[in-house]
């Protein structure tokens, strides 16, 4: 852990400015602008995605696959972004990432097939992932524990709003300009983001970086991979990342082409999830300090198993028509508030001096598992929500099991150290995660 002269010269990076609480909030705002391009790459251009299909003479599972390429990236990218943070701090490798992404966003709108797209697709998604990984490392940088937690579900819950307008404003600007058009849109705002990059402050001084060349992160990598609290939490996250990939490939098609939702309507019904996800962030912000990340994250992970049930029999046998399928979607996506952040700051509360490592680690195991949720779907499209629907329940029941066994494993150790040490220490009187 940080000694409190690390935590309080971090603080000070925020604190220390003219208007502290105007430059908080500036510092937040750029953290979930850049957490949200992994939402906003993708669900820009959903509604639009069996127009694309037609214009460019490809079936639907060849169009979800351009999901899966943007995941094969966004994993991959993940493990350099996370060691080069570690040795050079935060905000150089956060902007090398944002020009990628723009030269990757003006590859997709240039594309004359899927399989370009596809490609131009994960070299958008190497950029994106800088963002995404580093802001997680920057909150861990200037925030410990439940405290972590808390900010992880702000900064979730307030870039939430990308995604919520993403369908909406994609379908209009579709409507408008064309599919191609949602494309040059990311290059602008990737190049905003670059502009507002700048402002942000260096959360990692250089005394606490680290000194080993870049051949030795892989060697670390391995080494996190050998701690069980890791996989256990990173695991978590991974099957439900795998179901929420499911949702977000198999959703335009389950919606549009089978129940036949108009185009401008698919938004909402999109925009739904988003608004339980803010919602369930913002409890979780409020409660994760006195109930602990774990319960929340052991009920989250178990409310979404049974919705996914529910849902795999609902789209099996059509019970309920379009709401059938809706509402235990709607009930499993809102749950990520309670999965997602705590899963997180759980696998990097032992780890402050490696959290860029650790970030990148558990992002590259989470996203890398929605390549296997949106392939599924892809692969096994039938023309029916069947394939979504069973994938989804697969992977909440994963999520669930890993979450419990993570949970119990950990309250054993503890229950064994205060069995050796029967007055506590200020380390486990602090962590409070169960």
């Amino acid at each position: 852990m940080p000694s409190q002269t690390q935590l309080c010269s971090a603080d000070t990076i925020i604190d220390s400015a003219p208007t502290p609480h105007t430059q908080r909030w500036q510092v937040l705002a750029i953290l979930s602008a850049l957490m949200g391009f992994a939402s906003i790459s993708t669900d820009f251009y959903l509604p639009t995605m069996p127009e694309m299909a037609d214009q460019l003479g490809a079936d639907a599972g060849s169009v979800e696959f351009t999901i899966s390429g943007f995941l094969i990236g966004f994993s991959l990218g993940q493990l350099l972004w996370g060691a080069l943070s570690d040795k050079y701090g935060r905000r150089l490798p956060v902007a090398i990432g944002l020009v990628l992404f723009v030269i990757g966003s003006i590859g997709c709108a240039l594309s004359a097939s899927v399989e370009e797209i596809i490609l131009w697709r994960i070299l958008q998604a190497i950029g994106a992932c800088a963002g995404v990984v580093l802001s997680r490392a920057i909150v861990r940088d200037l925030y410990q524990g439940a405290r972590a937690a808390q900010m992880l579900s702000t900064l979730i819950a307030v870039m939430a709003i990308a995604p919520l307008l993403g369908p909406i404003l994609g379908s209009q600007i579709a409507a408008i300009a064309g599919w191609r058009a949602i494309f040059w849109v990311l290059v602008l705002l990737g190049l905003l983001a670059l502009v507002g990059l700048f402002t942000l402050p260096e959360t990692l001084p250089a005394e606490r970086r680290s000194t080993e060349p870049l051949t030795g992160a892989f060697r670390r990598y391995a080494n996190l991979l050998t701690h069980k609290k890791i996989i256990g939490y990173a695991g978590t996250g991974a099957f439900f990342y795998s179901g929420m990939y499911a949702y977000i490939a198999g959703t335009p098609f389950a919606f549009i082409t089978y129940h036949k939702v108009p185009v401008e309507y698919y938004g909402l019904l999109f925009g739904s999830g988003i608004i339980g996800i803010v919602i369930t962030n913002l409890i979780n912000a409020r409660l994760v300090h006195r109930f602990g990340m774990n319960r929340i994250l052991a009920g989250g992970t178990g409310f979404a198993m049974l919705s996914g049930i529910v849902l795999a029999i609902n789209s099996y046998f059509d019970f309920g028509g379009l709401w059938g399928l809706f509402l235990p979607l709607l009930a499993f996506v809102s749950v990520t508030g309670f999965v997602v952040a705590n899963s997180i700051a759980g696998a990097m509360a032992d780890y402050p001096e490696q959290a860029g490592s650790v970030s990148a680690l558990v992002g590259a195991i989470q996203y890398g598992s929605g390549i296997a949720g949106s392939g599924l779907v892809g692969a096994l499209a039938d023309g029916t929500p069947w394939p979504m629907g069973w994938v989804i329940a697969v992977m909440a029941t994963g999520a669930a099991l890993c979450a419990w066994l993570v949970i119990s494993t950990s309250r054993h150790l503890r229950r064994t150290d205060q069995t050796s040490h029967p007055f506590p220490t200020t380390k486990l009187k602090s962590e409070g995660s169960t």
